[in-house]
C-alpha cells in the first residue's frame, strides 16, 4: 500500500496480545478523516476479542498525525471510536484537561480535545515541543484512568 517499511526495532503485536493490556493509546496517520487500511486490518482481526468481550471496559485513547489542517484530526478520533465501541472499550478523551496547552494561538499544533496529534505535512514536519508535551500527558492521563479502573 505504498507504506514505507517499517524500523527493525518495532515490534508487531497481534490482536490477541491485546487481552494482556490494561488500557490503550492507538495511534494512526489520517486517510482522508479515517484510520488507514492496515490499522482497520488490525482491528478486523479482532473478531474473536470482540466475540469473547475481552477487551470490554479496557480504557482507551487515540491519537493521530495529519499532513494539514483540514486533514481530519478530530474526524479521525470519531471515526476511530466506532472500533473501541464494538468492543466496549471505554473512550478515554483528553478533554481540555492539558490546560493552557489546549489553547495555543502562537504556534502550530495538532490534536484537539478528542486526543493528541501533529501536523506531518509531507512527513518531513516533526511534532512540536508542545505537541510532544500533550501526548505525554495524554499517555499519563490515560496510565491513571487505567490504574483507577484496574481490579
Amino acid at each position: 500500500m505504498k507504506a514505507p517499511p517499517k524500523e527493525n526495532d518495532v515490534e508487531d503485536i497481534r490482536p490477541d496480545q491485546l487481552v494482556e493490556a490494561d488500557g490503550f493509546i492507538f495511534g494512526f496517520p489520517s486517510r482522508f478523516g479515517m484510520m488507514p487500511s492496515q490499522f482497520k486490518a488490525f482491528f478486523d482481526a479482532t473478531h474473536d476479542l470482540w466475540a469473547s468481550q475481552s477487551l470490554a471496559g479496557k480504557p482507551a485513547g487515540i491519537f493521530w498525525s495529519t499532513g494539514f489542517h483540514g486533514g481530519g484530526q478530530e474526524l479521525s478520533a470519531l471515526t476511530a471510536i466506532t472500533q473501541l465501541a464494538h468492543h466496549g472499550m471505554i473512550f478515554v478523551p483528553l478533554g481540555y484537561t492539558f490546560g493552557s496547552g489546549m489553547f495555543e494561538m502562537e504556534e502550530v499544533k495538532g490534536g484537539s480535545s478528542y486526543g493528541a496529534g501533529t501536523f506531518a505535512a509531507d512527513g518531513s514536519r516533526q511534532p512540536t515541543q508542545l505537541e510532544l508535551q500533550q501526548a505525554f500527558y495524554q499517555g499519563k492521563y490515560i496510565a491513571q484512568i487505567a490504574k483507577r479502573l484496574k481490579i
